[in-house]
């Protein structure tokens, strides 16, 4: 591992699948001033040491970072030994980035919390499953959202390539079903850090008569790019949401698809 992480060309390729998953041969090539042959050697390195993944579809080639082995090093070497003056550098290092950052927000928080409704033809108890149901989410999240959903426990937001990688980890702060279920939303490889606070995610479910009225509310983000992003993925997630539980299908496209470039970037 320590072998293929020595060589800054493939330090680069690990940063591009960082910023954007899922990249073919073709696309890393575009992004780096070597040969074709090169950059595939780098990746049968990368994935011989565990730290890329790589999924078939169709006739594409599809890489993914696989952040798991890099978080295993900051555990076994950097943690334990350096915590304490690291905890303190990243403390400042946050307070300076957020000092520089100009925002329009006229509240006392640096990032304005991003609400988001809508009102689905369901019962709260089906909202409330699909919520929590791995396989249901799979079907209109584009992830499996896997917990026991037990406060404390794990939540992790799964690939459904078939990879089995979290995009995002977080605990689960607080169940009341059907009502609310509250939970933190992050990078996996920070899920143990105690320096780091990931965002936090609040579905409230208020039923009606014949409807109910979904809120999400996401919390304790880290910038104004942050809340642009997720201000394009949840009312995509919660379209798809809604058509699965009124029509018993997904929509033909996946809404997010529309913004894919801009997320990408």
């Amino acid at each position: 591992m320590f072998r293929a992480l020595a060589d800054p060309g493939r330090r680069r390729l690990l940063d591009m699948l960082y910023a954007r998953s899922g990249l073919t041969l073709g696309e890393l090539c575009e992004g780096l001033d070597l040969r074709r042959q090169s950059v595939s050697q780098h990746l049968d390195l990368l994935e011989s040491a565990g730290l890329v993944t790589s999924v078939r579809s169709g006739r594409r080639k599809l890489h993914y970072l696989n952040p798991v082995p890099i978080h295993e090093i900051q555990r076994r070497w950097i943690r334990k030994f350096e915590q304490p003056r690291l905890a303190a550098l990243e403390g400042i290092k946050q307070r300076a980035e957020e000092s520089a950052m100009s925002t329009s927000a006229t509240t006392t928080n640096t990032v304005p919390d991003y609400v988001y409704t809508t009102y689905i033809r369901a019962t709260a108890e089906q909202v409330w499953d699909a919520l929590t149901d791995a396989d249901l989410t799979a079907r209109f999240w584009g992830h499996a959202q896997v917990s026991d959903w037990q406060v404390g426990s794990r939540v992790d937001h799964v690939r459904t390539d078939g990879s089995g990688i979290p995009d995002v980890s977080g605990r689960v702060i607080e169940t009341d079903r059907p009502r609310r279920l509250v939970f933190g939303f992050g990078d996996p490889q920070f899920y143990d850090d105690p320096t780091r606070e990931p965002s936090e995610v609040a579905f409230d479910i208020e039923a009606g008569a014949d409807i109910v009225k979904l809120t999400v509310t996401h919390t304790k983000l880290s910038s104004a790019e942050e809340l642009d992003n997720i201000g394009l993925g949840w009312p995509a997630v919660f379209a798809n949401l809604k058509t699965l539980l009124e029509t018993g299908a997904v929509l033909p496209q996946a809404p997010w698809e529309f913004h894919a470039d801009r997320r990408g970037a």
